[in-house]
């Protein structure tokens, strides 16, 4: 028989072991290097725009325009005019950090209590999250000084909430390093009982996220990525990276302990686990390059990302795995723990155990569990119906007792508008012409208090800060953003040859949901069609394809659900540390369901196979369904708890969207590994019956793949090299 990829990949690896070892190697050290040498390039505000509120950005840019980091800062007191003297000090302050620029007077709320420090961050806006600590100390000194009397200050601007973001970004990442590694790895010596098998996924899929994390940096000149890619890139690169090598560690064990000689079982599991391998990992790439119709930067670097640690995962599963198991021999058992190993090698080749109790009577009754687990995923997908989404503010983000969350409520509530003002920006060939000039004056009127007229002549430009009632992103707020844009700008500069459009952040947000809500479509069609036509080259079956479809929507549902009742109503937020936002972050709902679509094909691939192998040794379908998935049940359900831990760190991390992506994953992929797989697929396999595996006779020409492999005659690894002793 002629061997597939994944079966030559794994004998030339097994005959070459120095060679596929070293070159793994230097491949992570070269990538990881070069990465290193050439650094990251991160996009800027003018490159996450889209709709009106991009081309305000553009015409900035173009015209060399940076708009400079503005910060606020409010002081209160307990009487009218009792924050002067703590102003006037802290204003000294601000100036000696040398890093302040067009620091104004004091603006005083209403009431008198309170006042406002408006001023920038000196050099490029780029750059104020590195300068603003210099800042940040004087405003802190200010807070301890002013307690015992009475003082409050609070400060948010552009660079205070970059940095904060930047360092909970990265202490998040380190947390999520730090936690998930020890928890796969716990998880792999409950699963296999000895230290080196399960060292073996854990350290390949961390060279894997290394190199990838090297070529992503490369990547990152041609597409400028956003600061959450890396940690993104890390949930799926070791996530997959385990997963991979678990279904193919695990046959190779299944076929030794059934009495094969190292080789044969190296080559069968080549042939079938790996197998299995390169077909998943191609459609979880080929599903994620569909968010690159998205038309929003942020997905293109997250299809990027992912699609490398993905590509770098499966490559290092076919090649240098079957290196290091025909290096390792009887050695990958090494490091015993005398229960677990006991547990671990009756758990591995056992032909039922708890799957097989559970299978049986899904078998038995097939209709009845089948609309039971559809039931069951449909409630739970039940509240997505109600789904909000909104492009979540910092001050979500972080949570409302972060001291920044606390600081920009405090700031909205006296000075409406103030920390996310709606920008005007208006370009001419002559912004000084009088028709042109009268209509900036009187925008800026009709704005109301608070409202700026800034023109850079020379340029052509000018920008009108126009504050937003409300808190500046409510239903107030985008009200009053639609009527600027819809009524008032259009009419003022009606019957010129200008470019008027509205920026800011609000503005931003709002066409970046516009953006989604246009994509998500191409972007459903593109993964629900490539899967449908990996699955049917795969399998030859149209039924097969159409179910796989099928059951990865259901997932997905269930995801949201879940995501909405935790996050959006907050049923039991407070049990994983989180709270109530009353919205999904926007492109969450687009992100899971891309993922989703990629990851659970793992399963879907690697269970269907060896059904299809058992079927194709014979056996009649309800059989081929019973050893299948007994046979597999312990590779799913180690990779599906090692899945659901790493995605169940993210969801306890400190960013909100962090914390939905980890619960609507991790929700998603237990469902997936057990209702879907061990009710859902079998009892529809089941009442399908011949269907499962029929051929129509137009798709007859397609390629025949076999998936089951011959027993081989043992051969040599290499000339004059030892075969691993048999266990």
């Amino acid at each position: 028989m002629r061997r597939n990829l994944a079966a030559r990949l794994g004998v030339w690896s097994a005959h070459h072991r120095k060679a596929a070892i070293l070159g793994w190697l230097v491949f992570v050290v070269l990538a990881t290097v070069i990465g290193g040498a050439v650094g990251t390039v991160t996009a800027s505000d003018e490159e996450m725009g889209v709709g009106d509120s991009g081309r305000a950005a553009e015409i900035l840019k173009d015209a060399g325009i940076d708009e400079p980091a503005a910060e606020l800062v409010m002081v209160g007191a307990r009487t009218a005019d009792g924050w002067r003297d703590a102003a006037a000090d802290l204003s000294k302050a601000l100036d000696a950090t040398g890093e302040v620029r067009g620091l104004k007077a004091p603006l005083p709320s209403e009431d008198g209590k309170d006042a406002l420090l408006r001023f920038a961050i000196k050099g490029p806006s780029d750059e104020a999250g590195d300068r603003v600590q210099p800042v940040l100390d004087a405003v802190d000194k200010a807070r301890q000084d002013g307690a015992g009397r009475g003082i409050s200050v609070h400060q948010f601007g552009d660079a205070s909430s970059e940095k904060e973001l930047s360092d909970l970004l990265a202490d998040d990442l380190k947390k999520a390093e730090f936690t998930a590694v020890p928890l796969a790895l716990g998880i792999l010596l409950i699963a296999f009982g000895a230290v080196v098998a399960a060292l073996l996924p854990v350290g390949l899929a961390l060279t894997a996220c290394v190199a990838a994390f090297g070529l992503l940096s490369l990547a990152s000149h041609q597409l400028h990525l956003f600061e959450t890619t890396y940690s993104v890139m890390f949930l799926m690169g070791l996530a997959v990276g385990v997963d991979y090598c678990l279904f193919y560690l695990r046959r190779e064990r299944d076929e030794r302990a059934a009495g094969r000689d190292a080789e044969t079982a190296l080559r069968i599991a080549a042939a079938t686990s790996g197998r299995a391998v390169l077909v998943s990992g191609l459609t979880v790439m080929v599903a994620m390059a569909g968010m690159f119709l998205s038309g929003l930067l942020l997905f293109k670097g997250f299809a990027v990302a992912t699609i490398l640690v993905v590509c770098v995962a499966m490559l290092g599963s076919v090649t240098v795995l079957p290196a290091l198991l025909a290096g390792l021999g009887d050695r990958i058992d090494a490091g015993r723990i005398p229960f677990l190993n006991r547990r671990a090698k009756k758990g591995v080749h056992a032909s039922g155990g708890l799957a097989g109790k559970v299978l049986r009577p899904v078998l038995a009754r097939p209709k009845f569990f089948a609309v039971g687990a559809a039931v069951l995923l449909l409630s739970l997908a039940a509240p997505a119906l109600g789904m909000k989404t909104e492009q979540l503010g910092l001050e979500k983000q972080f949570g409302s007792d972060a001291p920044l969350s606390v600081a920009y409520q405090k700031i909205t509530d006296e000075f409406p508008g103030g920390p996310a003002p709606a920008r005007v920006v208006v370009k001419a060939d002559d912004i000084g012409a009088r028709p042109v000039r009268d209509a900036l004056d009187s925008l800026t009127r009709k704005a109301g208090d608070g409202a700026e007229l800034t023109v850079h002549k020379a340029s052509g430009v000018a920008e009108i800060a126009v504050p937003l009632p409300g808190t500046g992103t409510d239903a107030e707020a985008k009200k009053a953003l639609h009527q600027l844009r819809d009524d008032t700008v259009p009419a003022a500069f009606e019957g010129m040859d200008v470019e008027a459009y509205v920026g800011g952040d609000l503005a931003s947000s709002e066409d970046f949901g516009d953006q989604l809500g246009r994509g998500i479509v191409p972007v459903f069609a593109f993964i629900t069609a490539v899967t449908f036509l990996l699955m049917l080259f795969c399998f030859r079956s149209v039924v097969i394809a159409v179910t796989s479809i099928a059951l990865n929507l259901l997932s997905v549902g269930a995801a949201y659900g879940v995501m909405t009742a935790v996050f959006q109503h907050g049923w039991g937020a407070e049990l994983i540390g989180s709270e109530k936002v009353g919205a999904i972050e926007n492109w969450m709902p687009l992100f899971v369901l891309v993922v989703l679509f990629g990851l659970s094909m793992d399963y879907h691939v690697f269970v269907v196979s060896r059904i299809r192998e058992s079927r194709d040794r014979g056996m009649d379908n309800r059989a081929a369904i019973r050893e299948g998935i007994t046979r597999t049940a312990g590779a799913v359900t180690g990779a599906a708890v090692i899945m659901v831990a790493v995605f169940a760190v993210f969801g306890t991390l400190s960013m909100q969207d962090m914390q939905q992506m980890g619960v609507g994953l991790g929700v998603a992929v237990l469902l997936d590994a057990t209702v879907v797989r061990m009710l859902l697929l079998p009892s529809l396999m089941t009442l399908l019956g011949e269907r499962n595996w029929h051929t129509p006779r137009y798709l007859r020409w397609l390629p025949k793949i076999s998936h089951e492999e011959a027993e081989p005659t043992a051969r040599p690894y290499a000339h004059n090299s030892p075969v691993p002793s048999g266990r």
